[in-house]
């Protein structure tokens, strides 16, 4: 509909207050919606015009709605509609639910006073949800951890890919670190702070009674659905996710913390304090440090410690990745300790592996060192297997068989293809095919045996004998042993004949050499 131009309104008013027309008179002779003609008049300053009411179909039950409202000041206007239905309602349920809005009873609004507090007495922590990240196949969460100082509002900031307590523990250290620590902190009902509550009765996370003791504070958690108690860091949320977080590109946690410690110290605390607006919160906070702890010698022990069963490859799963250890502690109960940029692997006191962290999904951060004494095990532990004794015998079949892996060639048939040829060429005959072949860029074991074949031709050796028993073939092959008879007797008439032959000979050389008389 049109705005109203100003003939329009003068002609409301005229026809009101000169010719003495009802609302609805107006409405339908000017074209206009009654709520407007309503609204003209009340600007215009005169009282609001009553239209006369008819008879409801709620009016009969309206004493019920007023009792059932009395006693249930919060039951939902759906399940009061089923209850009037039952007892003979005829109306729809969307006029139904307008009148129980009106008719519901309102809480008296609740005034609250404003907060003083003393520097150094007192900062306000909680959590803000900044969506997500991507990072690699991984969706990660985007948590800000948030501390305000009550007095001079100045801010600590740093984000975090998740809110738990590792997180909760180490952002408390950080703060600390550039603020100082104050002599109460305020929380929220979080997990991470308070386990159970009954009343004023609160059992406290024993990780955060570790953390205030450490560093001699008082943990306060704000009463149930009260936030206005901690209503310096609600807003100090709402100011990081308008002016800060508003329309930047994050790319990693690494950087996005780089920008807010900037932030933090240049534009956050350049803004007029609260506590005096003559000043800025850099003036104040300057004014409150003196009143605010310092922190002990030693920081905090806040890394993430998790138990971790070792299977039979050597790596540590933390996190959705995989981490390498010494293959040695393969079946072993370990414990990964992880702050937000490292990941260690410890036996008891004993670290055995360091590594950068991963916040990636499904990686395998390896240690080049580990897979390498891994390796040189398996090597020495299989001195007598095939792949072994072929790099012992023949140098140039490990690079031929990473050739022929790439190339998508079955490892196993290989090597028994090349043990084989071994056995029937010799090692001198095989190493010399091989590195024929690496020279030939040739990486398929057929162009071997070419090359080997090629090799006995120039040589003019025989074809070796491929034929090899299956095992325990012997063991079904019977022999029928032979009589020795036959062999003696033989052997007993050459004896003979050869005593004959002797006495022969004898006697002719006697009688060749006689001398005649």
């Amino acid at each position: 509909m049109p705005r109203l131009n100003e003939q329009q309104r003068a002609d409301i008013l005229r026809h009101h207050l000169v010719e003495r027309w009802p609302v609805g008179t107006i409405a339908s002779q000017l074209n206009i919606h009654h709520s407007t003609v309503e609204r003209i008049i009340s600007q215009a300053g005169m009282p609001k015009v009553e239209r006369a009411k008819g008879p409801s179909i709620i009016d009969a039950y309206l004493p019920f709605i007023h009792e059932t409202l009395e006693r249930y000041p919060t039951l939902s206007a759906a399940r009061i509609y089923q209850m009037v239905c039952e007892r003979g309602y005829p109306g729809g349920p969307s006029h139904f639910r307008q009148w129980i809005a009106q008719l519901r009873p309102r809480k008296t609004p609740e005034a609250y006073l404003r907060l003083q507090t003393l520097p150094g007495e007192q900062a306000q922590m909680d959590w803000g949800s900044f969506g997500y990240l991507q990072v690699g196949r991984a969706r990660r969460r985007v948590m800000a951890f948030v501390m305000v100082l009550s007095y001079s509002r100045r801010i600590f900031l740093r984000f975090y890919h998740d809110a738990q307590m590792a997180n909760f523990l180490h952002g408390h250290v950080q703060a600390f670190e550039v603020l100082g620590v104050p002599r109460v902190v305020l929380y929220d009902n979080l997990k991470s702070a308070v386990l159970t509550r009954y009343g004023k009765q609160i059992e406290f996370n024993p990780k955060l009674l570790e953390l205030s003791a450490h560093y001699r504070y008082e943990p306060r958690p704000v009463a149930v659905a009260r936030g206005n108690e901690k209503g310096r860091v609600e807003r100090a949320i709402r100011y990081i996710r308008d002016n800060f977080f508003a329309a930047r590109t994050v790319t990693d946690l690494e950087s996005l913390n780089e920008q807010a410690a900037h932030w933090c110290n240049e534009i956050a605390s350049r803004r007029p304090c609260p506590q005096d607006t003559d000043i800025t919160i850099a003036e104040a906070f300057e004014r409150e440090r003196g009143e605010l702890r310092s922190t002990p010698v030693h920081p905090f022990e806040c890394d993430d410690a998790v138990a971790v069963s070792i299977a039979k490859t050597p790596y540590a799963r933390y996190d959705l990745n995989d981490y390498s250890l010494p293959h040695e502690y393969v079946r072993r109960e370990l414990t990964i300790r992880a702050s937000p940029s490292q990941v260690r692997i410890m036996d008891a006191d004993q670290l055995l592996a360091v590594h950068p962290r991963s916040y990636d999904k499904g990686q395998v951060i390896e240690d080049a060192q580990h897979i390498d004494n891994l390796k040189r095990a398996k090597r020495k532990a299989a001195q007598h297997g095939t792949q072994y004794r072929l790099y012992q015998q023949v140098p140039s079949v490990e690079s031929f068989l990473q050739h022929n892996l790439k190339r998508g060639h079955r490892l196993a048939r290989s090597l028994k293809e090349l043990n084989e040829w071994l056995d029937q060429y010799g090692a001198p005959s095989l190493e010399q095919a091989l590195q024929n072949a690496l020279d030939q860029h040739c990486y398929h074991t057929s162009g071997v045996l070419q090359i080997l074949e090629q090799q006995r031709e120039h040589q003019q050796r025989p074809i070796p004998l491929t034929g090899v028993l299956p095992d325990k073939a012997h063991e079904q092959i019977s022999f029928t042993p032979t009589s020795l008879h036959s062999y003696e007797a033989l052997h007993q008439a050459g004896e003979s004949n050869s005593d004959n032959t002797v006495t022969d000979t004898v006697n002719h050389t006697n009688s060749n050499t006689e001398t005649p008389s």
